[in-house]
């Protein structure tokens, strides 16, 4: 059966040794260098991955910025446009105001004239018409001077009942 002898012990003790040193040399360090670079990989990854994290947040951050000036800026166009609208449209209402009173004067103005005129052209018919009637009536025949007086005095009476 098994014997267990003092040489064998020793020699199976050196071997062991033997293999310890064999495969650490060959397995372990390499395994170990392995490993170690493994994790520093992973751990330049996370650290290269909080960095791209934080880029990322800060970019975020000025994309919203340039966002919310973009819309103040949009607001301020649109305030701006309302604004200029409402003074123009003011601007055009003043005009058509100002444009209607002044067709209103002229036609006014043009009315009186016009009035005066026909008032004139009145007056001097109605002159016309009151001599040849005094003249029928007194069957005789009127002087210049005569029309002239009654002229006057007809004109006279025009002029105090318009």
């Amino acid at each position: 059966m098994l014997d267990f002898s003092g040489v064998t012990f020793i020699v199976t003790l050196i071997n062991i040794g033997i293999l310890y040193f064999i495969l650490r040399a060959i397995l372990f360090k390499p395994v170990t260098k392995f490993m170690e670079g493994r994790t520093k990989k992973i751990a330049d990854n996370i650290e290269q991955a909080e960095r791209d994290k934080n880029q990322a947040k800060a970019l975020l951050r000025q994309h919203e910025e340039k966002l919310g000036e973009a819309r103040e800026e949009a607001e301020l166009i649109l305030k701006n446009a309302r604004e200029s609208a409402r003074e123009q449209a003011g601007r055009i209402i003043a005009d058509g105001e100002a444009q209607a009173e002044a067709i209103v004067t002229n036609a006014r103005r043009q009315i009186e004239v016009e009035r005066n005129t026909a008032m004139v052209a009145f007056k001097a018919e109605a002159a016309a018409l009151v001599l040849s009637a005094a003249g029928r009536l007194l069957r005789r025949e009127v002087t210049q001077e005569d029309s002239r007086n009654q002229a006057v005095m007809l004109l006279r009476e025009l002029e105090k009942n318009p």
